[in-house]
C-alpha cells in the first residue's frame, strides 16, 4: 500500500520504512508537494489529526500523521507538543517570529532549565521528588482514510534527563535522543541500535497498532 506520511522530516521517514517495510511510504517533498499546515492544537492527538487531514485533502490517498515530542515531568510535561518550536525557558512555546533554534541549543536549554527548576525545588508536584529527572516521549498516531474514517493510537517511551550537557552522546537517533537515558540500557537513546528504538518506542509502539489496523483493512 502506497502511504503517505504528513512531515517534512526525512528522519522519521527513515523510521517510518524501518518499521513498515512492506509498504511504500511517502512523504510530500518527495512530490513536490507544498505541505506546511497550522498546528494549532493544544494536544499531540489534535495537531496530529491537523496535520492527516490536510495532506489527505491534497493527495486523497492514505495518510499517517503523527505529532510527537519530549515531555519532562518536573517541568510539568514541557515542552510537550512545542518541542520542536521550543527555546529555552523564554521562549517554551517558540520564539514568536517562527525561528527556531538548533537542536543542540535545544537540548543545552532543556538539561539547564530543569537543572534549575531542581536547584530552586520548584517541583509542580511533591511525587515528583523522587523522580526529579524522569521524562517521556509522547507520540499520536493518525491513519487517515477519509473524513468519517480514522484510527488513532498514542503511545509513550520513558527515560531520564541526563545530568549535564556534557554528558549527552550518541549519533543514532535524532532530536533529543543524546540527552534522554534509558535505564535499562545504561545507554541515552542515540546510542541504542535503529532495531532496539524502534521495539521500544513512543512512534514503534504506535506505529504496531496502526499496523495491525492496516492488515485488517
Amino acid at each position: 500500500m502506497k502511504i503517505y506520511l504528513a512531515t517534512g522530516n526525512k528522519n522519521k521517514k527513515r523510521e517510518m520504512i524501518q518499521l513498515l517495510p512492506e509498504h511504500e511510504i511517502v512523504i510530500p517533498s518527495d512530490e513536490n508537494i507544498n505541505f506546511d499546515p497550522d498546528e494549532t492544537g493544544t494536544t499531540f492527538y489534535e495537531n496530529s489529526l491537523i496535520k492527516a487531514k490536510a495532506l489527505y485533502d491534497i493527495v486523497h490517498c492514505p495518510v499517517i500523521a503523527d505529532d510527537s515530542g519530549i515531555c519532562v515531568d518536573a517541568l510539568g510535561g514541557a515542552p510537550g507538543i512545542y518541542s520542536s518550536r521550543y527555546a529555552g525557558p523564554s521562549f517554551m512555546k517558540g520564539k514568536p517570529d517562527g525561528t527556531k533554534i538548533s537542536q543542540e541549543e535545544q537540548n543545552a536549554f532543556l538539561i539547564a532549565q530543569l537543572n534549575d527548576v531542581i536547584k530552586r525545588g520548584n517541583l509542580p508536584d511533591a511525587q515528583y521528588l523522587h523522580k526529579e529527572r524522569s521524562c517521556h516521549y509522547t507520540c499520536a498516531m493518525v491513519l487517515y482514510l477519509g473524513p468519517d474514517r480514522l484510527f488513532v493510537a498514542q503511545e509513550t517511551f520513558e527515560g531520564t534527563l541526563i545530568n549535564r550537557i556534557e554528558d549527552s552522546c550518541g549519533d543514532g537517533g535524532f532530536g533529543y535522543d543524546p540527552i534522554v537515558f534509558l535505564p535499562e540500557y545504561n545507554k541515552t537513546v542515540a546510542q541504542i541500535s535503529a532495531e532496539e528504538k524502534n521495539s521500544i518506542s513512543h512512534r514503534g509502539k504506535a506505529v504496531r497498532v496502526i499496523q495491525k489496523i492496516i492488515e485488517n483493512l
